[in-house]
């Protein structure tokens, strides 16, 4: 740390759902006085090269943790990136979506799935966060910012962006105390969003639950329209359906926020001048 002030880097590669604001989920009012944060990015860009210059920009920053955002953590690029975060000595988490799982688990010699990662890295794999329709017939503008529009009302809705939040400011937390940290290496399920989110309406919960389950078969849609169906009459419906599936589990995700609403138990977790994570319910009470 460089006096009494944490530094947060931020690399991101190409964009998940969870990327555009993850930089400001630390101090949602830009007043904490402990804590610094920049941002480093290779734009769209997936490749080694666009991802070498972003890294070594974080790396020439020296901070105390890096968190690294990109679409399948397992292509060459963002995996270089951790391979020089490492042999950097930066402690690391990584967020990504559910094609990054083969990048973070390996097979042993019985066949069975085992956690491999980099020393001082941890990750997040989040299931819900799915592949934009990317075909050049459907695919502009408008399009894609509408679609990672209503991936972060999701994420957000329904927890998904809380557990990153928690999870993240303990390991800030630990690193402020001069302990050495237990990374997250964390599957974000549909069942954990959910009870992160801390619904107290039962149908809430339904709902968003629904919503995060919706939004992990999109996955499944686009991916079958992005690679497998080469025939335009084929796969022009097929990413249309996933976008439209993502809208209606956004809407789903926005009823499942106005029940707890509704009951004036919506449960805020801000951060104070000092970073203390604080918590509230009720609309008209101070969080504690």
């Amino acid at each position: 740390m460089s006096g009494d002030v944490f530094k947060l880097g931020v690399v991101k590669f190409g964009c998940i759902g969870a990327a555009p604001l993850l930089d400001l989920i630390f101090d949602e009012r830009a007043d904490r006085k402990d804590l610094e944060v920049r941002v480093f990015t290779s734009g769209a860009k997936l490749d080694p090269d666009s991802c070498v210059g972003p890294t070594q920009m974080v790396i020439d920053y020296k901070p105390d943790l890096v968190l690294s955002v990109s679409p399948n953590a397992a292509l060459k690029g963002p995996t270089k990136s951790r391979e020089m975060l490492h042999e950097a000595g930066l402690p690391t988490i990584t967020i990504s979506d559910g094609p990054s799982e083969k990048g973070f688990y390996k097979k042993n010699e019985e066949g069975k799935k085992k956690k491999s990662v980099l020393d001082k890295q941890g990750f997040f794999i989040l299931y819900a966060d799915a592949m934009i329709g990317a075909r050049r017939e459907f695919l502009d503008p408008t399009e894609m910012t509408l679609f990672n529009a209503d991936m972060i009302k999701i994420l957000s809705n329904t927890g998904v962006m809380r557990i990153l939040q928690e999870k993240i400011h303990a390991v800030i937390d630990e690193l402020k105390a001069g302990k050495d940290p237990k990374m997250p290496t964390v599957k974000v399920t549909a069942e954990k969003a959910v009870e992160a989110a801390g619904f107290t309406n039962p149908y809430g919960a339904a709902k968003a639950y629904a919503a995060l389950k919706i939004a992990e078969a999109v996955a499944d849609v686009t991916v079958k329209g992005c690679f497998v169906e080469q025939e335009m009459d084929k796969y022009i419906p097929l990413v249309a359906a996933g976008h439209e599936m993502m809208r209606a589990a956004a809407n789903l995700s926005d009823e499942a926020r106005e029940l707890e609403k509704s009951m004036d138990a919506l449960l805020r977790t801000p951060h104070n001048k000092k970073g203390v994570l604080q918590k509230k319910t009720k609309l008209g009470d101070k969080p504690a």
